[in-house]
């Protein structure tokens, strides 16, 4: 598969109703940066044991998200999350489900280190790519620089901010070049809805507020959420809200992926959760019927995006 011409990556075309992507003073998109990033996502040399790269815990066809519940690491090692989607991940004011952290580029440094999932480090990965002449040729075009931290978290942070997602059956009804089905547009009803509140925590081009909160998935849990970061009894257990764009693609769902199906999640919200002291007063049961539940799902739906999912420029 050819690389594409300067020409197309110069001239990422966003959706209309969509903001614009705010590139950092010391990063601002170029296509040998996106070129440099492209081949590092791909790269199972960035992990210890060179068995895994980025591309491995986000894949294409699940919208940059994985199928497994918890992606295995460097030596099998077992994974403590799900691995989130990276469509639109440029728009996302902070990273991780504990929302720790307000870059992509500092966000690139954790896969790497933690110790199920790269277990290495980006000092010892610049040390292991260094005679790789490719590399070292890429990273001066791109930055003027030899192939060292700063520019592997740089192209990586590039190439992900690319990874728009737009088109969707919803984007196109936005734009009013398409109509929903009469059981799309019941759900679509239902979500907007003050009687389920979906809309309150999925809002916005992202369908998420990045805000942070319990769903009452469980009573006890053994993530403790937004309380790593912080130690403070108030996150226990909280969460960064996903967002909904091709959910579809992106099972199974929650934080460790415990539901393997839309349903199973239309299900959980349907009963209005587990009790736990930090649960959000929005999680409450909702007297869904099945007919209702199916036109919530079907309107889901149609956020999904097949052609971000088959999108040849993003193919390693």
């Amino acid at each position: 598969m050819p690389e594409p011409t300067s020409n197309i990556l110069q001239n990422i075309v966003l959706p209309p109703h969509f903001p614009d992507i705010k590139y950092p003073e010391e990063n601002v998109f170029s296509a040998d940066r996106w070129l440099l990033g492209k081949k590092l996502f791909f790269d199972k040399r960035l992990s210890i044991d060179s068995s895994i790269s980025c591309a491995s815990c986000h894949k294409l066809s699940h919208a940059f998200a994985d199928h497994l519940p918890q992606s295995p690491g460097v030596f099998g090692r077992p994974g403590t999350t799900n691995s989130p989607s990276l469509a639109n991940v440029a728009f996302h004011p902070y990273l991780t489900r504990e929302g720790g952290l307000p870059t992509l580029e500092m966000q690139v440094l954790v896969p790497i280190q933690e110790h199920n999932e790269f277990g290495f480090n980006i000092v010892q990965i610049g040390e292991r790519l260094k005679t790789d002449t490719t590399y070292q040729e890429m990273a001066k075009r791109a930055y003027g620089r030899s192939l060292d931290p700063f520019t592997i978290t740089r192209g990586i942070s590039t190439f992900e901010r690319s990874l728009i997602s737009g088109n969707s059956r919803y984007d196109q009804f936005i734009e009013g070049k398409t109509s929903l089905t009469t059981e799309e547009s019941s759900g679509k009803e239902l979500f907007f809805s003050d009687r389920t509140n979906c809309s309150e925590c999925h809002s916005g081009v992202n369908f998420t507020d990045y805000g942070f909160k319990n769903n009452g998935l469980y009573e006890s849990y053994l993530n403790p959420g937004r309380y790593r970061l912080t130690q403070k009894e108030s996150d226990l257990a909280l969460f960064k809200t996903p967002g909904l764009r091709n959910t579809e693609f992106t099972a199974p769902y929650m934080h460790d992926g415990s539901f393997r199906t839309l349903s199973d999640v239309i299900d959980h919200y349907n009963g209005g959760g587990k009790p736990h002291k930090n649960k959000s007063p929005l999680i409450r049961p909702l007297g869904l019927n099945e007919t209702e539940k199916k036109a919530l799902i079907a309107f889901l739906r149609t956020l999904n995006d097949y052609e971000f999912i088959s999108n040849p420029y993003f193919v390693e």
